[in-house]
């Protein structure tokens, strides 16, 4: 009997990879290009997920548009630098077990992996090629063409790219905006004990996973329960 295809969607920083020192520095850099007092590490972490305009607003609620507009920029020129000087795989380490869970999963016929990220396109592929991940993801999701998480955009478009339904796609993420948006798609949401949010603010979670090894069980649990 052939089995359904089953999507499986990952959230980027603070799933994958570990990329908080560059996410902290650059965000100092952009406070800084508007002279604007730097959030606490704890405060720029708790954004990580959503789109830099929307984190930007969040953060510095009382600056003017075009201050965040130059914030925006300031970090993204930041976060390039600091990520050309370091290199990708220094930069934004995988978290252990990440690789190979990921060619655990691709390597299962019916399993696709996709991403949904708050980072920008240039950012991901810059990403992907650093890891050498070229190929894992048949759909790529990212800040440029959709609404902030938790907006279900994202998750959607993930879905008609890959052509299944929610019933047959999970979404797996460390923020209280991954499992947000899982919700708003009516999809499962499995949230990653690893992260930058603490497992208290993933309430909208159906699963939690302490570790990518528990992952691959938790998922054939899941799709053993009759739709």
């Amino acid at each position: 009997m052939t089995k359904p295809l089953r999507l499986v969607i990952f959230d980027v920083d603070g799933t994958l990879v570990d990329s908080q020192g560059d996410i902290v520095a650059a965000m100092t850099a952009a406070f800084a290009a508007v002279e604007a007092p730097v959030p606490t590490r704890a405060e720029v972490l708790s954004i990580v997920g959503l789109s830099l305009d929307v984190a930007m607003t969040v953060l510095a609620p009382t600056r003017s548009a075009g201050d965040h507009i130059a914030m925006v920029e300031a970090y993204k020129a930041a976060y390039m630098s600091l990520r050309a000087e370091a290199g990708v795989a220094q930069s934004s380490p995988l978290y252990p077990g990440a690789l190979e869970t990921l060619h655990r999963l691709h390597s299962e016929p019916e399993v696709l992996l996709g991403v949904a990220t708050g980072k920008s396109k240039r950012g991901l592929d810059k990403l992907i090629a650093g890891h050498g991940l070229e190929g894992l993801f048949v759909t790529q999701q990212v800040a440029d063409f959709h609404p902030s998480k938790p907006h279900p955009s994202m998750i959607h478009q993930a879905m008609t790219d890959a052509g299944v339904g929610p019933e047959t796609t999970v979404m797996i993420g460390d923020t209280s905006f991954d499992m947000d948006m899982a919700a708003a798609a009516g999809v499962t949401g499995i949230g990653v004990k690893w992260g930058y949010h603490s497992p208290d603010k993933l309430a909208a979670a159906a699963h939690l996973v302490e570790d990518f090894s528990a992952l691959p069980a938790l998922l054939e649990q899941i799709w053993s329960i009759p739709a």
